[in-house]
Parts: structure tokens; sequence; C-alpha cells
């Protein structure tokens, strides 16, 4: 999906309004969904579940989970919980089918933006649009006397102020778990420096000045975190958050509904959010742009995958995203922004606006290598240049072997 379609999307949703009716059918062919386990699934997923027979694993394991459980024949699910960051190696390996026909007889109710269109066909079916956007304690900014940040340089100054005043445990946290999660903070920062992740002949392209700068700068947030921050994922921020243990982090807007949970969060109504600091002045928020939405597997027989798709429809209709309005930025019509919403907001209509995730095969192998070699950088196994180039090195391996690179 283009960047300039999220941005749209986002728009169209919030003008739109409109009335659905609640489970309009009883489902009688038995349907399972595998997905993310974050509170939009959740609450997309009860709805579907209202119509009976319908089983939803909601697991945060679902990207390596995917592949082999829709190789199978039959699919061990036949709804597949996506993004455009997952997506990829299901198209890759040919375990989805084109929706067009399925939307066209049950499928009236989706609104155009949420289709995403590979080479001309639609393959999913999109629900939200998804970023990492600073979330910030805006009664601890009052009381210490600061300003929000709209750098990454303006982070750390008022991390430093929020420090000196010790009215939290840490001023910052931040998703940089092993693996996938620190990948992606580095791909935030890397895309906010203006780096280009692989060269036109797919050849990689991290091992640069830019790159060093872009671990270099998340180096120097980790001295105002949680020293575990290796094993920091999105739940651990969210409850590090909701526990009144830090003061701001660029967490992912799909969390913030968490922050106003009665039941768990300990600071109602005192998180608010802004859009993503920039990296450098005159660039892009330092974030990527994200969809979520489902897929259909291909290895199942017509009939469950009708039964899907009138579940998919009614999971997103405009009663659940009434019910559920702060769970995600929804590309639903019904949806109505609250205040946790307007950091996602103000970073998709940034100027530049950031990125889309780009969903390559290079990408999924460069995410991985990432993944794979960025923490001895923060260990002090390795420094910036010697990481980049393992991390290169992992990549050209990994290309070759999947044919992206002779």
């Amino acid at each position: 999906m283009k960047l300039k379609t999220l941005a749209i999307g986002v728009a169209l949703s919030l003008m739109s309004s409109g009335a659905y009716a609640a489970c309009s059918f009883e489902n009688t062919t038995p349907i399972k969904s595998l997905s993310a386990g974050f509170e939009a699934w959740k609450s997309v997923t009860d709805a579907m579940a209202e119509c009976g027979n319908f089983e939803a694993e909601l697991d945060q394991e679902f990207r390596t989970k995917q592949p082999s459980a829709l190789a199978a024949n039959p699919a061990l699910y036949q709804i597949g919980g996506v993004s455009n960051g997952t997506v990829t190696p299901l198209l890759n390996e040919g375990l989805i089918r084109p929706l067009d026909d399925l939307i066209a007889e049950h499928g009236q109710g989706l609104s155009e933006n949420q289709m995403i269109k590979i080479d001309g066909k639609t393959m999913a079916v999109a629900m939200m649009v998804n970023t990492q956007h600073l979330m910030y304690r805006k009664d601890i900014f009052d009381e210490v006397g600061i300003e929000v940040p709209k750098t990454w340089d303006e982070v750390i100054a008022a991390a430093q102020k929020i420090e000196e005043a010790g009215v939290v445990e840490y001023p910052l946290g931040a998703t940089m778990k092993s693996g996938w999660n620190l990948a992606q903070d580095f791909n935030n920062m890397f895309l906010g420096y203006g780096g280009s992740f692989v060269n036109d002949d797919s050849t990689p392209n991290v091992n640069s000045e830019v790159g060093v700068k872009a671990l270099e700068t998340m180096k120097k947030l980790t001295q105002f975190m949680d020293p575990e921050y290796l094993v920091s994922d999105s739940t651990y921020v969210q409850q590090q958050f909701q526990q009144g243990k830090i003061a701001m982090a660029n967490l992912w807007a799909s969390r913030a509904g968490a922050m106003d949970d009665e039941s768990e969060s300990q600071v109602v109504g005192k998180v608010h959010a802004a859009a993503a600091p920039l990296a450098m002045e005159g660039g892009a928020p330092a974030t990527t742009l994200w969809w979520d939405g489902m897929v259909i597997a291909k290895n199942i027989t017509d009939e469950e995958a009708e039964a899907a798709m009138k579940l998919i429809v009614e999971g997103l209709d405009t009663e659940m995203v009434k019910a559920n309005n702060d769970d995600a930025i929804w590309l639903i019509p019904g949806y109505e922004p609250s205040r946790l919403a307007e950091g996602a907001i103000a970073t998709v209509n940034a100027s530049p606006a950031p990125a889309s995730y780009p969903s390559t095969s290079q990408m999924g192998l460069m995410h991985t290598a990432l993944g794979n070699e960025l923490p001895a950088f923060f260990t002090g196994e390795r420094d910036a240049k010697a990481t980049l180039e393992a991390v290169e090195a992992a990549y050209v391996t990994a290309a070759k072997e999947a044919g992206v690179l002779e």
C-alpha cells in the first residue's frame, strides 16, 4: 500500500458514517484465525465470534507460525491476521487467495481504502493503520516544564531533565527486545535519517554513515531506559506506562487504548500522544506506517472461504468500531479519534510523511539480519561499523539462498 493511500484512508474513515447491523448471519462453518495478540485484534475477533463457530488464536509469534500453518493442505487456519510487514512470505509462497469475487458478493460494506491490492488483485482487507509514535506523560511534562519533543535530540534533552527531577523510575521506554523489535526500532531511525536498506540491484546498503548514526542515536537513548531494554517488547513498554514507571516512549498506536484501561492502568488520562520525533531537521518522522488486516488461506474449501469473508465483514463493522473506538486508528466508518490517536494522525499527515514499511522479500531478509546481529552492538561485543558489516554479510548469505542475489 502506498503512503498516499494510507493517508487518504485515515481521512476517509474519520469523515465517514454509517450503521451496520449486529451479526447478520449464523455461521455454521467452523473457521479459525491466527493473528497478533494486541487489543485491536481481540476486539475484532470477539465481534467475529458473535456469529458462532469461530475460534481466534491471538499469538505474538503469529508471523513465524503462519507460513507453515497455511501451507498445510488443508490449511490449519482459514483467516490470517497480517500487516504490510508480515504478508510477504504468504504472498511469495502463494498461500493466500485473491478476494475480489468474495468482496463483490459479501463485502459491500467495506470501503475502497481497505482493499490491499497486489498486482491488481485484492489480497487483503485492511482494518487499521498503525505506527510507532511518541506517547508521553503530560502530567510529568507539565510538572518538569518540558515542551513535547519534536526531534530525537529534544527527546534526549527532555529525558535528562526528567532524570534530574527524579519524578519517575525511567524517563524512556523502547521496544528494543532482541530480534524483530530491535530491528524495527533501527528501521525507524535509519529511515528517519534518510537511509535506504538495499540498492537497486538488491545489494545491502546499511553499512553507511546513516546506519552508524542510527545506531549511535539509539545507544544514547538507552542510558535513560530500564537496563533490561533488550527484553522490552510492546507489552513490556505498555506495562511500564500503565505502572507509572516511564515518562515517554515511541510506542505503537495500537497500544494507546490500554493506557486508559481502568482495570489495569495507574495512569488513566495522563498519557498523551504526539507525532513520532524527527531524526533530522526537515526529515520525515522516524517511524514507518503499517496497515493491519486479514487474508484468507488458499488451501481451504470455497465454502470455508465464503464463511471467512462474511466473518471478516462482520468483524470490521461500525458497531465494532464504536464499541472499541480507542483500540486502533481504524480504517472503518464510524471511527472517531481520541486524544491518544492524535499522535498517529499527526505522524501520518506529517510533511514529509514517513514511509510505509517496505513489504518486499529483500526487506524481510534485511529485517531478520538486523534482528540477529544488532544485539551485539548494544551488549558491547561489536562497534557500530562491525555490527553493520555483520548485518550485510548475513543479508547477502540469506539473499543468495533465497535467489534474491546471484
